[in-house]
């Protein structure tokens, strides 16, 4: 039990139950039927993505490498993820994570310059179950 976090389209674990994709948009040219037997997803979950606007200042943030950048989008997310609807999101997986398995996750390649990291870390401050 407990919650993964992942790059969505990579390979399953074993035991990580449901999958989660946290992300604005599904796949592009993927049929909705293939989400999750291609591994992206088995619920889309968009509520845990950042805005559009936030979300620009990640992939800024991505490609100047600049800490600076990456703070500012860190701390756009946070706050909206303090939203009560996100954070009452975040307090549900939090404890289903002691329950069951699943895991969450969005596509980046490089999960330390994108908002998985800082879900994980929202998470792990809930006490959630991380695993792997």
């Amino acid at each position: 039990m407990g919650i993964r976090i992942v790059q969505l389209g990579s390979a399953r674990h074993p035991d990580e139950g449901l999958r989660i994709g946290t992300v604005r948009r599904p796949p592009r040219g993927v049929p909705k039927a293939e989400f999750a037997r291609q591994n992206w997803y088995d619920v889309w979950y968009p509520n845990l993505a950042p805005s559009a606007e936030t979300m620009k200042l990640g992939q800024a943030a991505q490609a100047s490498q600049a800490p600076a950048d990456w703070t500012a989008f860190a701390r756009r997310y946070k706050a909206e993820m303090a939203e009560p609807d996100a954070s009452r999101s975040l307090d549900l997986l939090a404890a289903l994570s002691h329950h069951t398995a699943l895991s969450v996750g969005c596509y980046c390649d490089d999960e330390s310059r994108c908002h998985r990291s800082l879900l994980r870390g929202l998470l792990a401050e809930r006490g959630a179950d991380i695993v792997g």
